[in-house]
C-alpha cells in the first residue's frame, strides 16, 4: 500500500475513532511513518484529503448498496436498499457525516447542489453514481406499475429526504439502539410515501414480508467533544 493509500485508511480510522474535525495533517503522518509534507504532496493539504476520503466513503458505500441483488419484486428491492443505506450509515456514523457535509464550517466540501435540475446532488462523480441507483429503483416501480407514472429524479428526492433524515435520527439515538425505529418508524413511513405515490398498501406489506429482517449495528463510541472552561485569564505579573 502506498503512502496515499496509507493516509486515506487511517484517516477513515481516526474519523470513526475521534470524528472528522479530529483529522489533521500532523497526526495522520505520524501514524503512518510519514512526514507531515506527504498530505501536501499527494492531496494537496487537508482540503484535498477531506475531498478523497468523500470520494473513498462514496466508492465504498456504493459497493455495499450493489451487494444486493436485484429480484423479481421491484418495490422490495428499494426496501431493500434502504435498508442497506441504513446499515453502512449506523456503521460508519462518523463517515456518513463527512460523506454529506455535516461537519465543521471549516471542512468544506463539495457535496450540495440542486438534484432536481439534473438529478446529480453533487460535483463529484462517485457520489452522483450512488445517488443514481435511487432513481433507477423508482423507475423500475413505476414500470411496473408499483407506483404511478411521474418525475423519478423527484420521486427519488422524496424517498433520500426521508432515508437521510430517518438515518441522521436514528444515529444519534432518537430511536434507541435496538432498531425499534425500522418497525415503527421507518417501515410505516416508507409504506405512507409509496401508498401517496399511488402504490397498492397490500402489495407494499407483501414486499416488506419477502425482506430478511434488518440488522442493527453495534453503536460505536461516540467523539466527545473536549470541554472549554472559560473564565478570567490571570494577568502575567
Amino acid at each position: 500500500m502506498g503512502i496515499r493509500e496509507s493516509l486515506i485508511e487511517e484517516s477513515l480510522q481516526v474519523l470513526e475513532e475521534s470524528g472528522p474535525e479530529a483529522l489533521n495533517a500532523r497526526m495522520l503522518a505520524k501514524r503512518i511513518g510519514a512526514s507531515t509534507m506527504a498530505v501536501y504532496t499527494h492531496f494537496d493539504g487537508m482540503p484535498g484529503l477531506y475531498e478523497a476520503l468523500v470520494r473513498e466513503s462514496f466508492i465504498r458505500f456504493g459497493e455495499h448498496l450493489s451487494r444486493r441483488p436485484d429480484t423479481d419484486d421491484p418495490v422490495a428491492d428499494l426496501l431493500a436498499s434502504g435498508l442497506a443505506y441504513r446499515e453502512y450509515a449506523l456503521t460508519y456514523p462518523q463517515r456518513y457525516r463527512l460523506m454529506f457535509g455535516i461537519t465543521s464550517p471549516s471542512i468544506a466540501l463539495p457535496v450540495g447542489r440542486d438534484v432536481t435540475v439534473d438529478g446529480n446532488p453533487a460535483e463529484l462523480s462517485e457520489i452522483n453514481s450512488v445517488y443514481a441507483q435511487i432513481p433507477a429503483f423508482v423507475q423500475r416501480c413505476m414500470d411496473t406499475g408499483a407506483i404511478d407514472e411521474g418525475d423519478p429524479v423527484a420521486v427519488a428526492a422524496q424517498i433520500w429526504t426521508m432515508m437521510h433524515g430517518y438515518v441522521l435520527a436514528e444515529i444519534i439515538g432518537v430511536f434507541g439502539t435496538e432498531g425499534a425505529g425500522v418497525s415503527r418508524v421507518l417501515a410505516p413511513h416508507v409504506t405512507n410515501l409509496l401508498v401517496g405515490l399511488g402504490g397498492d398498501r397490500d402489495r407494499i406489506q407483501q414486499s416488506f414480508q419477502r425482506l430478511k429482517p434488518p440488522e442493527t449495528p453495534p453503536r460505536p463510541v461516540s467523539p466527545v467533544a473536549p470541554t472549554v472552561r472559560r473564565g478570567r485569564r490571570t494577568r502575567s505579573p
